[in-house]
């Protein structure tokens, strides 16, 4: 991805692209797509995926809003933070057990509201409190009926790498990615769950899965399907006014289901082409190369109307502006990642 001044480009982004089948075929291979690499929040659909299939989204009457924020980062809005107390209180637990930390919200309209209110932010701001929210809900399923002593009891420590819920999500990504993770460098990601690094091969295959049910177990593949409907269907959930995630989703709907995550990750289901995407910039640029680079493969990969265009195009070619509103530039994908996305096969 290049970064325009004027007649000149001023700097690059450069990264990796895989764009797989189910299968794990290589449809498009750009940069080292085989380096491990953390997917952070970019993978929050797959660690959704036992919270369907263990049956405690039907049991705790999850709903669409309540499933597309377990795959959210989001801006700590309102909405966001009211849905993440309704999921808590579906199991009768509050805030309190959520492990996740507390920031202010990223969205500056609430977190000028919440300074006004004189309230300190809550774990219910943090961006991943919706996720964290599905972990217990999934954590009661596997806790069984008890008092919600017994349940915080049993959820306390879930976060931890060898927690009953933990172990559940890992095998969700195992099972996605094909990889067996024991042996895959780990770390403790922002919100203090382990995070595995995998290489993008695998994360797009897994997505490629997500699309097409393809590979996955019955119990997976149809969690996949429900949590893409109910990102669709909610996609203000998943990251936010104005965010790059809820704006494609608001338009394509279930044409493509993506997700960003930290450290210029980004990974998308494809279901009509039965694709999945995976990208890592190398400098960890996100809302620049990562978006950009994304919105470049959208618009080579799934048919687009004059509608679509209209939103997509200008995600691909950013215009750059100062702090008068002069234009100064832009934010593009490069030619080379255009030449090989027209190469591609259609349909």
């Amino acid at each position: 991805m290049e970064a325009w001044r004027g007649p000149a480009v001023e700097s690059w982004h450069r990264g990796s692209v895989a764009v797989t089948d189910s299968h794990g075929r290589l449809v498009l291979a750009l940069g080292d797509v085989d380096r491990p690499v953390f997917p952070r929040s970019a993978v929050k659909l797959l660690q959704a995926l036992p919270l369907i299939a263990s049956g405690a989204a039907d049991a705790f009457g999850l709903a669409d809003e309540e499933l597309a924020l377990a795959c959210a980062s989001h801006q700590g809005e309102p909405r966001h933070t009211e849905t993440a107390a309704r999921m808590l209180g579906r199991v009768g637990l509050g805030a309190e057990v959520l492990e996740c930390g507390a920031h202010w919200p990223s969205d500056e309209v609430s977190a000028r509201a919440l300074a006004a209110s004189g309230n300190p932010p809550s774990p219910l701001h943090n961006n991943c409190s919706g996720k964290h929210a599905g972990f217990v809900c999934l954590g009661c399923r596997l806790a069984g009926v008890g008092t919600a002593e017994a349940r915080q009891a049993f959820l306390r420590g879930y976060v931890e790498a060898d927690h009953p819920v933990m172990q559940e999500v890992r095998a969700a990504l195992e099972a996605a990615t094909g990889l067996a993770l024991d042996r895959a460098p780990v770390g403790r990601d922002g919100c203090s769950i382990p995070t595995y690094a995998i290489p993008l091969r695998a994360l797009a295959r897994a997505f490629a899965r997500v699309a097409t049910g393809e590979g996955l177990v019955p119990a997976h593949a149809s969690a996949a399907q429900r949590l893409r409907r109910a990102v669709a269907r909610a996609p203000s959930m998943v990251a936010g006014s104005g965010r790059f995630d809820t704006r494609v989703m608001e338009r394509l709907g279930e044409r493509v289901c993506c997700k960003v995550g930290a450290e210029g990750v980004y990974c998308a289901a494809l279901p009509e082409q039965g694709l999945g995407v995976a990208i890592k910039v190398d400098d960890g640029t996100s809302a620049r190369a990562c978006e950009v680079t994304m919105a470049a493969v959208i618009e080579a990969l799934v048919p687009l109307d004059a509608g679509d265009r209209e939103l997509v195009a200008p995600l691909s070619r950013v215009t750059l502006r100062n702090w008068r509103g002069f234009e100064v530039g832009r934010l593009a994908a490069s030619a080379g990642l255009r030449e090989a996305l027209a190469a591609l096969p259609r349909g």
